[in-house]
């Protein structure tokens, strides 16, 4: 096995909205914002070379909606979709799988391009589309909280491509990939867990976006369901405290990955570090 992280832009997004009922006097000691109350993130995606699959874990934005969508995004740096593959050794052409973790925009839109000669194609024309069951049922349905991360254009272009595979249940996905489905923050939102190197590495996209959220209580207001995060959270925390895994993160632009430790204030970080101080040379923090 084989895995790659790479980022594919930094945006911003407010601060508050990030870290729910913590105020900034708590929050604001762990992460820096500027005169807007914005804070930076990344959107690093997660590609995992194994038996014969390269599997792509999310897709980022794309670019499929006008300026006046993103102008508050901020979009900055990064290596873009192409350019964070190519970058790993890959192409579009080589992605056999994805997993959408779930389907608000910033996690699916780049899957499919808008194109004068073709209309609605995909960037990855031999990959089979995971994703979970609740979820797509719940994004197609869309809601008043989530309806500006549900975009038709986005999620219309799964169900017409006959390459949609829907997870009714967690379990293994492939030989040492499996996926765990949470419903706190939208229902039915996959976590990919990993065996790679006899270690366990657990992908936590919007469950822990950053390694600031590890503690039970810093969640986000995005979240539907506080409480079930909360448990969700402190399931998943136990048992990687417990077992030695270790976290990598979707939305942290410091840190890719961190162990965990059992503090007097409960469970936090321990080393912090990026994936390859981690499986491959180097030194982490």
């Amino acid at each position: 096995m084989k895995l790659s992280l790479f980022n594919i832009s930094n945006f911003r997004v407010d601060g508050g909205a990030m870290f729910g009922v913590i105020p900034k006097a708590l929050w604001g000691r762990q992460v820096q914002s500027d005169e807007l109350n914005t804070i930076e993130l990344s959107l690093t995606s997660l590609i995992i070379e194994t038996d014969g699959r390269v599997i792509l874990v999310d897709a980022g934005w794309g670019d499929k909606q006008d300026e006046k969508f993103f102008r508050h995004a901020y979009l900055s740096g990064g290596s873009g979709l192409a350019g964070g593959l190519a970058g790993c050794g890959y192409g579009p052409e080589d992605i056999t799988d994805v997993i959408i973790t779930h389907l608000h925009a910033d996690h699916c839109g780049g899957c499919f391009v808008n194109t004068p000669e073709w209309g609605t194609s995909p960037v990855f024309p031999n990959a089979t589309y995971h994703i979970s069951r609740a979820q797509w049922e719940w994004a197609n349905e869309s809601n008043l909280r989530e309806e500006d991360a549900f975009l038709p254009e986005n999620i219309r272009p799964f169900g017409e491509s006959g390459k949609l595979n829907l997870v009714d249940e967690p379990g293994e996905l492939y030989p040492g990939v499996s996926l765990r489905i949470c419903y706190g923050h939208t229902p039915g939102l996959i976590v990919p867990v990993i065996s790679f190197n006899e270690r366990t590495l657990v992908y936590t996209g919007d469950l822990i976006p950053t390694i600031a959220h590890i503690p039970l209580l810093w969640n986000m207001a995005y979240d539907l369901l506080p409480l079930v995060t909360i448990a969700e959270k402190q399931e998943i925390l136990q048992e990687a405290l417990q077992n030695e895994w270790l976290l990598l993160f979707q939305h942290d632009p410091y840190f890719e990955c961190c162990t965990l430790t059992e503090t007097p204030k409960g469970i936090r970080a321990g080393r912090k570090g990026m994936l390859e101080e981690f499986t491959g040379g180097g030194s982490p923090h």
